[in-house]
């Protein structure tokens, strides 16, 4: 295996995909692992991709997206954060986005601050560039303060990442927050790094956007999530025109990687903006309610405020979080151990998309063996 580049040492498959891949071999599982919304795509937005591909939108689109979404988006990001003609472009998920960042952002050497527990894909793509992750430990309420978030700047901090609301923990995290932490990254000057993929799924009050408060703040968005289309890989890159050479370098990238996001599903982002999806939202807001309820007497639990997950403190029966998963898949019940996202064992991630039926048999079955 000599011939694999040193950077491969560096990562390993991904443990949400292991877990996914269980749910295949099982028969009918309760299945909490991977971040799915359980609706389809609305009927409209459908119609919109379909009507696309009927008209001919079948070949590679602009590198930056096709025009007409492009000046939707930015509308909307300049009413949105008062930035006047912002650079934008639309990319291949969150994911593509956050890939396209750090390798137009990070040197060999160079430092990201993340909070921790943390999202899967940060940790991995910075460790490959050959950057240095700083975690800033959230535990227990995972929360994330700014004199931490100061005290873990040195001369080679590059990068503040934040995700609110945050995968895995569902942590929203409050306008004092944001404020203190960009007002710590002004200071420094450092940039700031905003995964807003969970914005629309804020349970408590509109999840704050960071760039409202820092113009130095690279702002990531995308559609996988609230409108189900995990598998359409459509996102957008945003920021004010003081990050326009950033914006320009990281499309210089997509050149030559994603080339572009798929056209005629770009296209029915169109549509997809006139869609109300609340109601959608509302019955997420049920289903952690629900979940909340149910295991709250016998699981250490943080109140998530958003997205779609929690994050469980294992039962202090187990030596770590991975056994207990391993309990929990053998009694067909499939979580994440929280070691998959965060330099501790301890936890284990719920992701809710599910029926009620499945939260009703999950939750029953989670408690039992809590109580074994």
């Amino acid at each position: 295996m000599d011939y694999l580049a040193d950077r491969t040492k560096l990562i390993d498959a991904s443990g949400i995909r292991k877990v996914f891949a269980l749910a295949a071999k099982l028969e009918d599982p309760v299945n909490f692992s991977i971040g799915q919304p359980d609706f389809d795509v609305p009927e409209a937005i459908k119609e919109a991709a379909i009507d696309a591909i009927r008209k001919g939108f079948n070949k590679y689109s602009q590198t930056a997206g096709q025009e007409a979404v492009v000046a939707r988006l930015k509308a909307k990001t300049a009413a949105d954060y008062g930035w006047d003609d912002p650079p934008l472009m639309v990319t291949d998920g969150v994911s593509g986005a956050l890939l396209l960042a750090f390798m137009a952002l990070i040197n060999p050497g160079d430092e990201v601050i993340i909070s921790d527990p943390y999202f899967v894909i940060y940790k991995h793509v910075i460790n490959m560039l050959g950057g240095k992750c700083v975690y800033v430990d959230t535990y227990p309420d995972f929360r994330l303060p700014a004199d931490k978030v100061e005290a873990a700047i040195t001369k080679k901090t590059k990068l503040i990442v934040l995700n609110s609301p945050a995968n895995p923990t569902g942590i929203v995290y409050t306008e004092d927050e944001i404020k203190a932490i960009t007002d710590v990254a002004r200071k420094h000057d450092i940039i700031v790094m905003s995964d807003e993929i969970y914005e629309e799924f804020s349970y408590d009050g509109k999840a704050v956007n960071v760039g409202n408060y820092y113009d130095k703040t690279l702002v990531l968005k995308g559609f996988s999530k609230s409108y189900a289309m995990t598998g359409w890989r459509l996102g957008y890159a945003t920021a004010s025109v003081k990050l326009a050479p950033l914006l320009e370098k990281m499309l210089m990238i997509q050149q030559y990687t994603f080339v572009c996001a798929p056209t005629p599903f770009q296209m029915a982002i169109l549509s997809a903006l006139d869609e109300d999806m609340s109601s959608y939202v509302d019955n997420y807001r049920l289903k952690r309610d629900r979940m909340l309820e149910g295991l709250g007497e016998s699981y250490e639990i943080t109140k998530p405020g958003g997205a779609f997950y929690m994050f469980v403190k294992a039962p202090d029966k187990y030596p770590n979080a991975t056994e207990f998963v391993k309990k929990a898949i053998e009694n067909n019940v499939l979580v994440i151990p929280g070691n998959v996202f965060s330099e501790q064992d301890t936890h284990f991630r719920i992701s809710y998309v599910a029926t009620e039926e499945k939260l009703e048999k999950g939750i029953d079955i989670l408690c039992k063996l809590a109580k074994e």
